[in-house]
């Protein structure tokens, strides 16, 4: 199948009804789960490899769906720094692409014994995994997730419904089409990958209620997006909040990895979840550290937000106000505090944090291993970047987001946290007494 007749079969118009487009797409996945939880591992990996090749093939026709989509978010006088989270080209394309290649190539979660253990009595245990069911994905402007989401669904043998942000309307799509092609290339059913096919927000809230078709919700995006989806789901949901990510630079930092992991945390890709928003910086080595961060992200072009001390030390900041602690900027703006050594850093975070992403920047083992077992946060990190809050840079291949909850999955979603377990139980014909 090309991707030109895949995107024919992929709906890309307002349904009329929503309701009922919605239980249509429930219950088409929820038949496709049933054949795919059995799928074997080569048809799988077959399907990720294709649908690979199909984004590869057919680049220009996702770049024209992708420029239909920016042209619309600059319309609506977007900022520069959502449109970086829209837009596509050749290279994020291939990087798509080469994601699903990843995905192929890790090992295949369903099946896999987690522990095995014999009973006096003779009885044989298994904790095996198997896939979840049926996952909703919901998530916000970035096409990549289209992708990623959809891969990592099919490699663990679950069904995905996938309803990106009205922003990705048309990128979404394109990218669904390649992945039907894949599936149908390996001869597994398309309706194991599904485009919600509105940008009605009414079909957000058939999503949460479609208890009886979905066994778990997964929200990518914003608090408001995030608070909707635990206020109203009839389903368990992951929680992903957003990035309020922190930089703490300790009295014991190397000055030279304190400038490098700060400009990193915070201006390598300023629209990602795991960019700093945060700066905290040790009372007892501001006076001569905060100036050289400070004039490392203004050179990089980075606006500085800080406290009364960060001020005095630093004139050309801005005053932060109480609501740039709890501000996910995702643009070139960082907020700045000056704190009472590690116990400061903690309380900050703690207070003000998502329990997304935080790292310390020192060089003495017993603040790092203070603040990495006090910080509660999915992800804590020592003399690195925020920015590897990726699954793919865990290993993973690639994630659906980072999981901020503490039920089930948290951290980088990937394959394996997509899947649940059964107990298989072998006997040779023991009752109990």
């Amino acid at each position: 199948m090309t991707l030109a007749e895949a995107i024919s079969t992929t709906a890309t118009t307002e349904p009329d009804d929503v309701a009922a487009a919605m239980l249509a797409i429930g219950k088409q996945a929820r038949a496709a789960s049933a054949g795919l939880a059995l799928a074997p591992t080569a048809a799988k990996n077959a399907a990720l490899r294709s649908a690979a090749a199909a984004m590869r093939r057919d680049v220009d026709r996702i770049l024209a769906a992708n420029a239909e989509d920016v042209a619309a978010a600059r319309a609506k006088g977007q900022r520069e720094s959502m449109i970086d989270r829209l837009v596509l080209d050749p290279k994020r394309i291939d990087g798509i692409a080469t994601g699903l290649e990843a995905i192929a190539e890790l090992p295949d979660p369903v099946g896999a014994v987690m522990a095995e253990w014999t009973r006096p009595n003779g009885l044989r245990f298994e904790r095996r995994r198997v896939p979840l069911g049926v996952i909703g994905i919901i998530y916000e402007s970035r096409p990549n997730v289209t992708a990623d989401a959809g891969g990592l669904c099919l490699k663990s043998g679950n069904a995905a419904i996938l309803r990106g942000g009205s922003e990705s309307f048309h990128s979404s799509g394109a990218l669904v089409a390649a992945m039907h092609a894949g599936l149908q290339d390996a001869g597994l059913s398309v309706d194991a990958i599904q485009l919600v096919p509105t940008r009605d927000r009414a079909a957000v809230g058939h999503l949460l209620r479609m208890a009886e078709h979905v066994d778990v919700i997964v929200p990518r995006g914003g608090r408001s997006l995030i608070e909707r989806v635990q206020a109203e789901s009839r389903v368990p949901v992951f929680a992903h909040l957003e990035g309020l990510c922190h930089v703490y630079v300790d009295g014991a930092a190397d000055p030279e990895k304190a400038v490098a992991i700060a400009v990193n945390a915070k201006m390598r890709r300023t629209s990602v979840c795991g960019a700093a928003e945060t700066l905290l910086v040790d009372r007892v080595v501001a006076p001569d550290l905060l100036p050289r961060l400070a004039a490392a992200l203004q050179d990089a072009g980075c606006a500085l937000r800080g406290d009364a001390v960060a001020r005095e030390l630093v004139a050309s900041m801005e005053p932060a106000t109480e609501a740039d602690w709890s501000t996910e900027y995702l643009d070139a703006v960082l907020s700045v505090a000056v704190v009472d050594g590690v116990g400061g850093a903690v309380a900050h975070i703690n207070r003000w944090g998502s329990h997304h992403t935080d790292s310390i920047v020192t060089e003495d083992t017993g603040a790092a291993e203070r603040f990495l077992n006090e910080v509660d946060s999915a992800i804590v990190l020592h003399n690195a970047s925020t920015q590897f809050a990726d699954g793919g840079e865990f290993g993973m291949g690639a994630e659906i987001g980072i999981s901020t909850g503490r039920m089930h999955a948290r951290g980088p979603v990937g394959a394996e946290q997509l899947t649940s377990f059964k107990y298989v139980v072998r006997g040779d014909g023991q009752i109990r007494p």
